[in-house]
């Protein structure tokens, strides 16, 4: 638990982070950010006071980020919730779906257990095995890699440079979409700079914290806090090209836990959008780009908005010459992680991301673009178009 308690009482009770809240549009299931939030948290200081509708709280952040008065108003509902499940049990499904990083693992320790992995994940969603555990048959599961980033990158030979840089990879991508990896890998190289891993990284706790583990999410903070510590006082940044993952290292973390190096840390952790803005500021980003011709549309996850440094994939991918990519700007795209995985759940996330996907096909493109790993699944199972990390696009552009 958090050392010290936020305060509710800087909620104003304007009502803008429920205006803002795409559950609450969705559905009457959910009463709304400030009712089980700052509201009910004022009660539970006295006394226990739960509201089961917080359950359907996605901690997409919409409400932090509408927030006049800076509230963690999402924060106060996960730590709602694992207070919750101090005296219940979590269900079979929300277990499965918070220890992802355990199971990957598992696929990932002998060869080929991975596609084997995936054929029972096919089979139980055919079957509806997945739908007695309470997980969507019609939902976009990711499929695990063949090999993971980390193996593929112990393979790689980088050109040795002065300027370095750790990326913190995350479970998304290194066990089920390591390209990404590669391509942040081939992108620093191109600009000079040589990507180190630190093998002893865990899963950043997102999954753990939005399903009430949050002792375990303590555990991986400090493990990750501790490391991230130790590359920083050797004059290392720290790079993560998922959203979720930085979100989680340089923010709830604070909020959360209030571990005391996070703050500190937190000037020295980059989302690899935004690294490359900073390299570009200085008059050191390599713009030696093949001409595109090319039209792409670009959806901004809800987790990077929360972190408030702009829409830097926009502005550095507007450089590639030839290429055109307009912001969607229509809202969260409703997955929220393992939200819309979720059988209870789905129908929810779908009627969110309803204007995202109808805004995608108006545009006519087959590919969109996003930083988010499970963003990226939503809008290819909602719009049934390609999608892409902006990453991946700039390794192209640099082909």
């Amino acid at each position: 638990m958090s050392k010290h308690l936020i305060n509710p009482d800087k909620c104003t009770a304007c009502t803008s982070c429920v205006a803002h809240c795409p559950v609450t549009a969705a559905t009457r299931k959910f009463r709304g950010p400030k009712m089980v939030g700052p509201a009910l948290e004022r009660m539970r200081l006295s006394q226990q006071d739960e509201d089961p509708s917080l359950e359907y709280c996605s901690n997409c952040k919409n409400c932090d980020i509408s927030c006049p008065s800076g509230v963690p108003i999402s924060t106060l509902n996960m730590l709602a919730r694992a207070k919750h499940f101090e005296s219940n049990k979590q269900s079979l499904r929300d277990n499965i779906l918070s220890h992802g990083e355990q199971m990957a693992k598992l696929s990932s320790a002998i060869p080929g257990m991975s596609a084997i992995t995936n054929l029972g994940m096919a089979i139980g969603r055919k079957s509806g095995m997945l739908e007695l555990v309470g997980i969507s048959g019609k939902a976009p599961l990711p499929s695990y890699a063949g090999e993971s980033f980390i193996k593929q990158f112990k393979k790689l030979r980088q050109e040795n440079f002065p300027d370095k840089v750790v990326f913190f990879p995350g479970c998304f991508i290194n066990y089920n979409d390591p390209q990404v990896g590669m391509d942040f890998v081939a992108v620093m190289q191109k600009n000079k700079i040589e990507v180190v891993i630190d093998e002893e990284f865990v899963c950043c706790g997102s999954p753990l914290v939005v399903n009430g583990y949050l002792t375990e999410a303590h555990d991986n903070a400090q493990k990750n806090t501790d490391i991230i510590t130790k590359w920083i006082e050797k004059g290392y940044p720290i790079i993560t090209c998922c959203t979720s993952c930085g979100l989680m290292l340089k923010q709830e973390y604070q909020e959360l836990f209030a571990l005391d190096a996070v703050k500190t840390n937190a000037k020295y952790m980059y989302d690899s959008l935004e690294f490359l803005t900073i390299l570009k500021d200085d008059g050191r980003l390599n713009k030696s780009f093949t001409k595109f011709d090319s039209k792409y549309i670009y959806h901004a996850p809800c987790h990077l908005r929360a972190q408030g440094f702009g829409l830097p994939a926009l502005e550095v991918l507007r450089l590639i010459p030839g290429l055109t990519i307009e912001d969607a700007d229509a809202g969260c795209c409703g997955i929220a992680g393992s939200y819309g995985l979720k059988a209870d759940k789905y129908d929810i996330s779908m009627s969110i991301g309803k204007n995202l996907f109808d805004r995608i096909i108006a545009t006519g493109v087959d590919t969109a673009v996003c930083d988010c790993g499970t963003c990226r699944l939503q809008i290819g199972h909602g719009a049934k178009v390609k999608t892409i990390h902006p990453i991946s696009l700039l390794s192209k552009a640099y082909s």
